[in-house]
């Protein structure tokens, strides 16, 4: 006998409870509630004032969860108060359920006029504006990249957005590179691959997210090589966005980073202070939160690396307000976000440290000889998976890894990050070995 929906969602969060902060499960993920089940798809309902927190910060844990608890094969979106379950589509429907769920895939307030341009992002918005007026005649392919939380999957958005509002019927897809991964999975399960072929070449703007994430996945990365070659040839836009410029990810095969690096490759950088007040100033008017100018300017002092950790500490500091039933002021806020922390700057500033304990851990080797030159074949192991690692959960730079790893060169890290992307390829204990660390260390995420 199936389990009920709610005992489902009973096991969810239990499995949540034990991943996250006692803090940050309070926060963002006890408010959600199971809205629906329809095949492998969970659909979670949050509160409209932190429901893009949520799903931008906390999607994968809801993911590794649902897998665990749930099924291996589970997708979780994050729907919003208003939401209904989709209908049943009727025979010889399929074609038309893609298309529902790829317009639903849109996050209706990611829009160009809801974007804050700063210094650091003024090129980025008026490529990406320009790629969404005039798709596949500006900038194709687009490649927009920097470190998590500035703004790349905002400006995604926007292009769709804007797409479905002015473009006479233009076909637009927004997907990350696990989206695409798990559907091309799953059609070659159910021997679909023409019609999910169909779904990706078959659309006049297709815009993907994470692109860095393809390191590893050969299967994929052939596949995406054809369909970015169908849709550029033919005249149609691609916009891809990574946490790193194409010569800089792992395990990318030349022909691969030629082609996105064929068009406009566009960096976005971490916003000034002004900007930072602008983004929290816009982000009250949005969610209509009544928030003293005072405390934005200093949240705005305290939280300095990205949009992304802006707009959480903003309502980490509402929410913790509202559970003291007191208004926030400059002295809360800077008690939530120094004496609790916030997101960003801690995890960042401890992330190699975490890294290279949990690599020890994992290869079962002391930390010492890991930061130390012992080259024993385990260790060496340990030490390149931590480097790799690194690399791809935080955003330090090559020399800084290297720094933090006992003092090497950013060469060193370099030939690490390559030597276990390919690897990963070939060796399913290496391959194990690399989950294993990823799902240990995102129980933070």
């Amino acid at each position: 006998m199936p389990a009920r929906p709610d005992q489902i969602w009973d096991d969810i969060r239990d499995e949540l409870r034990q991943a996250a902060p006692d803090f940050k499960f309070h926060i963002w993920l006890e408010p959600l509630e199971l809205a629906g089940i329809r095949e492998h798809t969970l659909y979670v309902r949050a509160p409209e004032h932190i429901r893009t927190s949520v799903a931008e910060r906390y999607l994968p844990l809801l993911r590794r969860s649902a897998a665990k608890r749930f099924d291996a094969r589970a997708v979780v979106e994050i729907v919003g108060p208003e939401w209904a379950p989709p209908a049943v589509p009727a025979a010889g429907g399929g074609h038309r359920e893609g298309e529902e769920r790829r317009a639903s895939s849109l996050n209706p307030r990611f829009t160009f006029e809801q974007f804050v341009i700063g210094e650091g992002n003024r090129f980025a918005h008026a490529a990406a504006l320009a790629a969404a007026e005039l798709p596949g005649h500006s900038y194709n392919p687009l490649f927009l990249h920097g470190p998590p939380g500035l703004g790349k999957t905002h400006l995604l958005h926007a292009i769709g957005n804007y797409i479905e509002r002015f473009g006479a019927g233009l076909a637009v897809r927004y997907a990350t590179v696990d989206e695409f991964t798990t559907g091309f999975v799953e059609a070659i399960r159910q021997r679909r691959t023409a019609r999910f072929k169909e779904s990706f070449r078959n659309v006049d703007v297709l815009v993907i997210d994470d692109i860095q994430f393809l390191a590893g996945r050969e299967r994929t990365r052939e596949e995406f090589f054809h369909t970015f070659n169908c849709l550029v040839e033919s005249g149609r836009q691609l916009v891809m966005t990574s946490d790193r410029p194409p010569e800089e990810i792992p395990g990318l095969e030349s022909r691969l980073s030629e082609r996105f690096r064929s068009g406009l490759v566009v960096g976005l950088d971490v916003p000034d202070a002004e900007v930072r007040l602008a983004i929290l100033a816009s982000r009250t008017r949005l969610d209509d939160l009544a928030v003293d100018p005072a405390v934005l300017e200093e949240i705005a002092t305290l939280v300095t690396t990205s949009v992304r950790a802006l707009e959480g500490a903003l309502i980490r500091v509402v929410a913790y307000a509202s559970l003291k039933d007191e208004p926030p002021t400059p002295a809360l806020a800077r008690h939530v976000l120094q004496r609790l922390g916030h997101d960003d700057e801690p995890t960042r500033a401890r992330g190699i440290t975490e890294i290279v304990d949990a690599a020890a851990l994992e290869f079962g080797v002391e930390r010492s000889a890991l930061m130390a030159r012992d080259r024993r074949p385990p260790v060496a192991a340990a030490r390149q998976v931590a480097m790799f690692l690194a690399r791809e959960l935080t955003d330090h730079s090559l020399p800084e890894i290297g720094r933090g790893m006992g003092g090497r060169n950013h060469t060193t890290v370099l030939h690490a990050v390559k030597r276990v992307s390919s690897a990963l390829e070939n060796d399913p204990a290496m391959r194990q070995a690399v989950d294993n660390l990823r799902a240990r260390l995102g129980r933070s995420a």
